[in-house]
């Protein structure tokens, strides 16, 4: 069928249906705006006071140590951890120590956290298994982790292995503890609404108890690394010979204490950039969410 010069001329008047101007954005309103100016301005504030707070720490430190009012041989002062810390980069011991006491915690945060996690998920998943392990599990949180020291070197032996090992022994603890009382605050009523829908077990963990547990979860993460970073540290008091906790031990032994709070400002350090990266991680996840 052919097109007449009038069908033509219509449809090049007729506008494309995709060439329809789009609605315009709702406005942002100025109480919105300005909420958003002071919460800015609250943040920057916040961050702010944390590094006055520092940098006054910091200062008085120096300061109490060149008045003579502390006595810098125990107390050691900043200058002279700058000192020692430029003496172990010269040497090439600092980055071999950072990174051996990296690695281990690393790995027993990352593996323990795992395990942890793996466990809450089964526990939760069967009340009788919970009810097997939860007094084992009490006890275990309860019990001073230094204690099975010399039974982990036993069993393992003394080497890296071992401190790794206490870092995971830890970090597994704390992680089923803190993720499978997450699971278990997840509404009763909730779980029953799926069950009357039809869902299975798997599609109501999927679908209601992993999402609303995010926050548990990461919440846990940040438990955990600071648990792992203290398993690393008591293990290798016990058997490394390299490490940041084997320079604590040895400064106190050779009573070399720069060394002793320069290892400890490093700790401070690493620990710090760990948080905040789990830290990044949670707001990553939030917005991803639409919750940030």
């Amino acid at each position: 069928m052919k097109r007449t010069r009038k069908d033509i001329k219509s449809s090049k008047l007729k506008p494309h249906a995709a060439e329809k101007p789009s609605a315009p954005l709702p406005a942002v309103s100025d109480e919105h705006v300005a909420y958003l100016r002071r919460l800015k301005r609250h943040n920057r504030f916040i961050i702010a006071m944390q590094l006055a707070i520092l940098v006054a720490f910091i200062g008085l430190w120096q300061l109490l140590g060149d008045l003579g009012i502390v006595n810098t041989f125990i107390v050691s002062a900043p200058l002279r951890v700058l000192k020692t810390l430029a003496r172990l980069n010269a040497s090439g011991e600092l980055f071999v120590h950072i990174g051996v006491t990296m690695l281990e915690t690393i790995a027993g945060f990352t593996v323990g956290t795992l395990v942890g996690t793996l466990i809450a998920v089964l526990m939760w998943w069967s009340k009788t298994l919970s009810r097997i392990l939860d007094p084992y599990m009490v006890v275990l949180n309860a019990l001073p982790k230094i204690a099975l020291g010399p039974i982990i070197i036993v069993w393992v032996g003394a080497g890296m292995e071992a401190i790794i090992v206490m870092a995971l022994l830890i970090s597994t603890i704390v992680t089923i503890m803190t993720v499978l009382a997450g699971f278990n605050e997840i509404s009763a009523e909730k779980q029953l609404l799926m069950r009357t829908l039809g869902a299975n077990k798997m599609q109501t963990f999927l679908k209601v108890i992993l999402p609303a547990s995010v926050p548990t979860i990461i919440g846990a993460l940040k438990l955990s690394v600071g648990m792992s970073w203290v398993g690393v540290i008591v293990g290798e008091y016990l058997v490394s010979k390299s490490g940041l906790g084997y320079l604590i031990v040895y400064g106190g032994q050779v009573f070399q204490l720069d060394l002793v709070m320069t290892s400890i400002v490093i700790l401070c350090i690493l620990a710090a950039l760990m948080y905040y990266c789990i830290a990044f991680l949670e707001k990553r996840i939030l917005q991803a969410r639409g919750e940030g």
